[in-house]
């Protein structure tokens, strides 16, 4: 999409009523992406990571607790029977330590004194942590301490006992909680990666044949030959749009040979006829108004040329590059011939790629037009990194707002308001539009600064 058109789409929601859900989708519409491969992609990518979030956060969190839990809890029973052994036989302490070591898995430690050291803060994301408090508070309840951190697979955990004595536990971490659910994601993850891989490369494939498409309608729309012949690929749909593009361009090329061979050759017979005019003319002496004759055969002569112009094009004309400092000079020299005043600037670099002899084309027509309904005409060129912007302007009558989309229709003219001369054709501004469009771009009008009117190029170069 355009930046007109999104200009043009914002002016439209502006303009509707207010609506809670208007803002809403208007920063969708700002933000999302504008390309058919991106947009798939979203589609893709967004359900999977949202089913990957509830995986996550619900299946698995659940997975984690209810396991961690229950082997809290197992472990939390084996450190209260090693408690109540202390309690109950303290002339077996090292016997008790033994069996705690060979058949629990745990290593015991008595240790002196009755202060536990300061409570480290929990992390956020540990639910060791956390499930174990909760089931010591719940089996034991006695004071407490646990080291989640004290190695990377060891959880220590000291308990104030009778005595003034405190009891230091040492366990493998796996025994505390879940240790098989990082595999779980690193599996999941994995094949997602692999799936995203694969879906990249096969949406790819699938918008190929439409990126073909797309550029060899913007090609033809431009009146250029493609780089490389199109051909309908992919899926069912988009070969159906292939071979109706294809059927469809066969159809306008062929409507616009046979224009131009007909006009061709109506102009061809017609100049035929002039000739023999012109001739009968130079050998005629006693004819009167002899040099209004003379006239009228040059007026049908540049009409004849003008339709000629109008029908063949310039299509086939190949880029290259175009100096508008010497175009426009040309054109001032042009207009001082016609008694006219024409003055230009040129904003930016004076090399410019374009169809050199269209464009030239373009601006004489645009100019021409110009002075022939004014005395003073002014040209500002503006030329950036991506456009070419070539503003002419008059203080002619100008053309009312209601027509000026009407005076680009071919053999159109508006003598109320711009007082065309008798060798007009209709085709100035028509062909101007042609041209234009041609590159991509398009001739607007617009009301003047100097009273007339102005009409406005812009092109990408």
């Amino acid at each position: 999409m355009s930046a007109d058109a999104d200009h043009a789409a914002v002016a439209i929601d502006e303009q509707r009523p207010s609506n809670p859900f208007t803002g809403i989708g208007r920063f969708f519409r700002r933000n999302l992406p504008r390309g058919l491969f991106a947009r798939s992609l979203l589609i893709i990518v967004l359900p999977m990571l949202i089913l990957q979030t509830v995986l996550v956060f619900v299946f698995m969190e659940r997975h984690w607790q209810m396991v961690t839990s229950r082997l809290s809890a197992a472990v939390t029973r084996d450190i209260a029977s090693v408690i109540d052994l202390l309690d109950t036989m303290p002339g077996q302490q090292a016997e008790i330590i033994r069996i705690a070591e060979e058949r629990m898995g745990l290593t015991v430690k008595v240790l002196p004194g009755n202060r536990l050291p300061p409570r480290k803060p929990v992390p956020f994301f540990s639910i060791v942590d956390r499930m174990l408090s909760r089931q010591i508070n719940t089996q034991i309840s006695r004071p407490f301490w646990i080291d989640s951190s004290a190695g990377p697979k060891e959880v220590e955990v000291r308990i104030a006992i009778d005595g003034g004595r405190i009891l230091s536990v040492i366990t493998r971490r796996d025994r505390t909680a879940a240790s098989n659910s990082q595999i779980f994601l690193i599996w999941m993850f994995g094949t997602s990666l692999v799936l995203l891989i694969i879906s990249i490369l096969f949406l790819h494939g699938q918008i190929r044949p439409i990126l073909a498409l797309a550029r060899a309608a913007e090609s033809f729309g431009k009146g250029q030959k493609p780089a490389e012949p199109f051909h309908p690929r992919g899926a069912v749909e988009v070969r159906k749009a292939g071979l109706a593009f294809m059927q469809m361009r066969e159809r306008i090329e062929r409507q616009i040979e046979q224009r131009t061979a007909m006009l061709s050759g109506v102009s061809h017979d017609l100049r035929t006829i002039l000739t023999r005019f012109r001739l009968q003319l130079a050998i005629a002496e006693d004819v009167k108004d002899l040099e209004s004759l003379n006239r009228d055969v040059d007026d049908m002569n540049a009409m004849l040329d003008g339709y000629l112009d109008f029908a063949r094009g310039e299509t086939e004309e190949a880029e290259g590059l175009l100096d508008l400092a010497a175009l426009l000079r040309q054109l001032e020299e042009t207009a001082e011939l016609h008694g006219k005043s024409l003055t230009s600037t040129i904003d930016g670099p004076t090399q410019v790629r374009v169809r050199p002899n269209s464009f030239t084309r373009l601006l004489t027509n645009l100019a021409a037009n110009a002075w022939r309904h004014g005395s003073n005409v002014k040209i500002e060129a503006r030329s950036s990194g991506r456009f070419l912007t070539v503003s002419v302007d008059d203080d002619g009558p100008g053309i009312p707002v209601d027509m000026r989309e009407d005076v680009f229709k071919p053999f159109f003219r508006l003598d109320e308001a711009r007082n065309l001369d008798a060798s007009g054709t209709g085709l100035g501004l028509a062909i101007a539009r042609d041209i234009a469009r041609s590159h991509g771009g398009d001739v607007t009008l617009a009301e003047s600064a100097m009273g007339g009117l102005r009409a406005m190029v812009r092109v990408p170069v």
